[in-house]
């Protein structure tokens, strides 16, 4: 194992930090967009008030890693959260076996993709939270901090994805109770 450098404050590539951070922020924006969508198409449901919770977390995560950006030096690219934005709101088009209506898939697909995402943007944490051993501007503890938040998402996305599949196509989640996520 090798030694960790000391913190010289400052990251290699930040041209590529810019890009990295910027398309994180970008994915937050259309996350933000889909689990808006969601609360309305599960408003009333049991997953509403877990939906809700995950939208302020989404924006509180937007809004610190913006921040971290910032504190970088790095510039905040809005074009990029606008053409994801743009982008989700096409994904609505996409077919899906009902012309006029909702599909029992799209609450499974937009589950699933969630739950992925979140994956994702835990290992976007996971990056900066390496960068930070070597640039003092990024803040260890609020980055562990969203790790630990993201893998909490991750398993209520996950056993609400599993309840999800089973409402769809029949079956028991609970078999899957006990398999231990990556």
């Amino acid at each position: 194992m090798s030694e960790t450098p000391a913190p010289t404050a400052t990251v290699a590539h930040p041209d590529l930090l810019a890009v990295y951070c910027n398309d994180h922020l970008a994915s937050a924006a259309g996350g933000i967009e889909l689990v808006s969508r969601m609360i309305g198409v599960h408003k009333g449901s049991s997953y509403e008030e877990g939906l809700r919770q995950l939208l302020d977390e989404l924006r509180q995560e937007k809004s610190d890693l913006t921040a971290t950006t910032r504190a970088l030096g790095l510039p905040v690219r809005q074009y990029k959260q606008v053409a994801v934005w743009f982008a989700e709101k096409a994904s609505r088009l996409k077919l899906n076996g009902h012309l006029l209506s909702r599909s029992p898939l799209s609450d499974l697909v937009e589950f699933e993709f969630l739950a992925s995402a979140v994956r994702g943007k835990r290992s976007g944490f996971e990056t900066l939270r390496i960068a930070a051993e070597v640039d003092e501007r990024i803040d260890k503890v609020l980055l562990d901090s969203l790790i630990d938040q993201a893998n909490r998402q991750f398993r209520w996305l996950t056993d609400v994805r599993r309840e999800v599949a089973a409402a769809t196509f029949g079956g028991d989640p609970a078999v899957l109770a006990d398999v231990e996520e990556a």
